[in-house]
């Protein structure tokens, strides 16, 4: 082929090859300069569609909340009576109407969502009193939790609609016990009672230090376990556990079985000591490491000592059940420098014989918990929100609160049942 003909190829083969190049340049910043405005766009879309979505669900949940604390406060102030629980003495509720509470100045009307039993209160409808808490004819019930349907002048921490659990007592936060941290035993502690109704007045004072928002996810049945759930939270620290120490709880009643899931979670090694054939399957599910059932108390202990090392006995023994009998016999269980709580309350002038040998020369410490505190009360609380602690494996049953007479009647049988729900 001619050189000249060649430098032609080659020239114009150079000038295709910069066609190509400038064109695909061209090309590629066309499409970069386009997907930069698409993505710019496609931003600036969803920046509007996030900005309208929470402006929309803000005015939304506005509009729900404007409307929950309209609805309440006409569930309220359209009624002037409501039905609740009366205690009038031994085994003797009767469900009655009674005038509505209203609010006055730092005070909340609630209405009740769900009202739980207790051992507290089946021992009060079988002894017709409460040497601390009620004397009748009076309102009966203290585990609930429920809607706000009236705030009283001055209250700014609550409003109505708004979900709350508000405890069954509050300290003064003056006397000598409230100063020194022991508010359970403040002389002025106040409690209140009314739970088995359909709306119950709650003290400014409880208001103030014992009244706690209920995280939207929890339940209010849930949330009515906070007060036995700190007494229990309050039983376990009092006992002063130590790592490794092995806790054995005596009783399968409401009480011993959440002491029992307290310890449990917290990574102790547990023995429940229990009576009933439904116990012993809500103790495994609620942690138990060990589960004794035997027909006497006296069983129990030798059977329960013999899980321990040398048969040496248990770190802690908690006693939930309240007898002259088991506080006795709570004693035989412990090792020698360990630790006995006396958590169940007996009747009023009940007398118990200890042995005094075994006390010193074994250099047993004895403890009495009572009650619960503020900041136990805020642990429990937290512990039911958190999802670890078992709430709906206390509540058993449900019923309606003319059917509360019949739920105590079958408590006193000692039925399977560990709480009951009371929806008014």
């Amino acid at each position: 082929m001619a050189p000249t003909m060649k430098a032609a190829i080659l020239h114009g083969r150079k000038r295709v090859e910069k066609v190509v190049e400038g064109g695909r340049r061209k090309v590629e910043d066309v499409v970069e300069g386009g997907l930069n405005t698409v993505e710019t766009v496609v931003e600036a879309g969803l920046n509007t569609v996030e900005t309208v979505v929470v402006k929309g669900r803000r005015r939304v949940e506005t509009a729900v909340s404007l409307g929950r604390r309209t609805v309440e406060k006409n569930l309220l102030h359209r009624r002037s009576t409501m039905k609740a629980a009366v205690l009038h003495g031994r085994e003797d509720i009767r469900i009655e109407s009674v005038p509505v509470p209203r609010a006055a100045p730092g005070e909340l009307v609630v209405r009740v969502g769900a009202a739980l039993t207790c051992g507290t209160d089946l021992k009060v409808f079988r002894r017709g009193y409460h040497a601390r808490m009620i004397v009748p004819p009076a309102l009966f019930g203290h585990e609930l939790a429920g809607t706000v349907v009236e705030a009283g002048e001055g209250v700014a921490d609550f409003a109505p609609g708004d979900r709350v659990v508000a405890l069954n007592s509050s300290p003064c936060g003056e006397c000598y016990f409230c100063e020194r941290g022991q508010e359970n035993l403040c002389d002025d502690l106040m409690f209140n009672n009314g739970a088995y109704a359909e709306f119950i007045r709650i003290p400014e004072r409880i208001v103030a230090k014992n009244t706690l928002h209920v995280p939207d996810h929890v339940p209010l049945e849930h949330a009515a376990l906070t007060e036995p759930l700190a007494c229990a939270v309050h039983g376990f620290k009092d006992s002063h556990p130590r790592c490794g120490d092995v806790v054995a709880v005596i009783g399968g009643g409401p009480l011993g079985l959440m002491i029992l899931h307290v310890a449990a979670l917290a990574g102790y090694e547990t023995i429940a000591i229990v009576k009933h054939d439904g116990q012993v399957e809500a103790a495994r599910q609620l942690g138990a490491a060990h589960v004794v059932q035997a027909e006497t108390i006296r069983n129990a202990i030798r059977d329960a000592r013999a899980l321990t090392s040398r048969s040496r006995g248990v770190d802690i023994a908690i006693e939930a059940v309240g007898t002259p009998e088991t506080w006795q016999e709570a004693l035989e269980l412990v090792r020698k420098g360990g630790t006995v709580n006396f958590f169940g309350g007996c009747a009023a002038n009940t007398h118990v014989t200890l042995d005094t040998n075994r006390i010193h020369y074994s250099d047993i410490t004895m403890r009495a918990t009572f009650h619960h505190t503020p900041t136990m009360c805020r642990e429990a609380l937290n512990l039911i929100a958190g999802g670890r602690f078992q709430a709906g494996a206390f509540i058993t049953g449900r019923a309606h609160l003319y059917e509360l007479n019949r739920v105590f009647e079958t408590l006193m049988n000692r039925s399977s049942e560990i709480k009951t729900a009371i929806v008014p």
